[in-house]
């Protein structure tokens, strides 16, 4: 009896060391991602939507919080300072509704989980745009104001979606779902 009591806790916290460890590998990867950016004409677009949308489809909604929200805290930090919270309230919160979306869903049927996924990562894009959209007229309300953020959100749109697209490519194409299965994080 002893003996089935210590390999359970042996195997909670081989969980617990597991989930920090996926959680700040996805930190830095959104950390890394949010150092450069794809030039497009007008500005560029960043691979951390990808990360974070990832992130939120493979992981439960605390360490999709941290991935998201304060992991784009720190690129902003380290990078560019201006959006940091930001970043932090508008991609935390974007990771946060999307892993809590995919968690309520029952991940047995693979094409219901796609269309829930799909469904929670388009939301998570309208949270996005709209996040930043106001987000980037408060931060800059003095040069441009939300004239000036209407101007970007062409690019935002672009990057949401692109994060929406990778992210499912990733999950369920690049089979990281069925990794995850495999490791029982939750």
């Amino acid at each position: 009896m002893e003996a089935a009591v210590n390999k359970n806790k042996r195997l909670k916290d081989i969980n617990k060391v597991r989930w920090i460890t996926v959680t700040a590998l996805f930190m830095g990867l959104n950390i890394a991602m949010s150092s450069f950016g794809i030039p497009v004409p007008g500005g560029h677009l960043y691979l951390c939507d990808t990360v974070i949308c990832t992130a939120a489809l493979l992981l439960d909604p605390l360490a999709s919080f941290a991935v998201g929200g304060i992991g784009s805290f720190l690129g902003d930090m380290i990078f560019y300072p201006a959006p940091m919270f930001v970043s932090l309230v508008t991609h935390g919160l974007q990771a946060l509704v999307i892993s809590m979306i995919v968690s309520k869903a029952q991940k047995n049927d693979n094409k219901k989980h796609f269309v829930t996924a799909l469904t929670a990562t388009l939301i998570g894009a309208v949270i996005m745009v709209t996040g930043y959209t106001f987000g980037r007229a408060y931060v800059y309300a003095r040069e441009a104001g939300l004239a000036g953020s209407m101007i970007k959100l062409p690019y935002e749109i672009a990057q949401a979606l692109l994060g929406v697209v990778g992210s499912l490519l990733l999950c369920f194409k690049g089979g990281l779902i069925k990794l995850f299965k495999r490791m029982e994080l939750n």
